[in-house]
């Protein structure tokens, strides 16, 4: 079972969509400003409930794994075939975004606002488990004033109230928003943008319920995801490396 399949799924989706790029490009000159529900990014890259194969913030498919088609998500970053020790039966929420991610790095120019939205879902997830797992985070949230916020994050009737962008930077690392602005060719304000839209959106989808009665499970689920992405994160990035070598070395042994 899965709590963040649905919303890891379709982002992996969009950043994978050849046109994404045409039709929500970055580094766009935009207003930063709150947001509710899915927000400006966030619900430009997955689109309305009400449009066919919308994602919808209040649907919660706890399914396994393969209900959300992340065989056939693997399967068409690797065309079909196990290139790359992608195993397709793996399944892994971590290994699908590792893979779209470090596809994104071997490839000339950047995505579209699907490939931000898969590059702020590590950094997330990472600074929930940095603060403790989902209460810790919480907790940190409501202490920073943004109670009224984080309880309509966990209801499972109210849109999301998310955060101001201009406030981000008391969650995250500037060296962190550069770092994703960098690889994703966006600008630091649609980094912001997202990350505000994105956090509320991650915690709407940990908490089912509109509680922490699952918080084991959650926080279990993001650690897999956590590791799974820096182990597939770490094996292209050798793979990649071998491939320059035995380039480098053809070329001399040529010359």
């Amino acid at each position: 079972m899965s709590l963040l399949g649905n919303l890891v799924s379709q982002v992996a989706r969009r950043a994978m969509d050849p046109e994404d790029a045409q039709r929500n490009p970055v580094n766009q000159r935009i207003d930063p400003r709150r947001t509710g529900g899915l927000g400006d990014i966030l619900g430009s890259v997955l689109g309305s409930g009400s449009q066919t194969g919308g994602y919808n913030p209040q649907q919660y498919n706890r399914q396994t794994n393969n209900g959300f088609g992340l065989d056939d998500i693997i399967g068409g970053m690797t065309g079909g075939n196990q290139r790359g020790g992608i195993n397709p039966g793996a399944g892994g929420l971590g290994d699908v975004l590792g893979s779209v991610l470090g596809g994104q790095r071997n490839k000339d120019g950047f995505g579209g606002q699907g490939m931000l939205i898969a590059a702020l879902m590590p950094m997330v997830l990472s600074w929930i488990k940095r603060n403790g797992g989902l209460s810790g985070a919480l907790s940190k949230i409501t202490s920073m004033g943004y109670e009224n916020q984080a309880r309509s994050w966990m209801s499972n009737q109210q849109d999301n109230d998310n955060l101001d962008p201009n406030d981000i930077s008391q969650l995250f690392d500037e060296n962190e928003i550069q770092q994703v602005a960098a690889h994703t060719g966006a600008n630091d304000i649609e980094v912001r943008q997202g990350l505000a839209e994105l956090l509320p959106e991650v915690m709407n989808q940990l908490t089912p319920n509109g509680n922490l009665d699952n918080e084991p499970e959650a926080n279990e689920e993001i650690d897999h995801i956590v590791d799974q992405l820096s182990n597939r994160l770490g094996a292209l990035k050798q793979t990649y490396f071998l491939k320059k070598v035995v380039i480098v070395n053809a070329t001399k042994l040529i010359l």
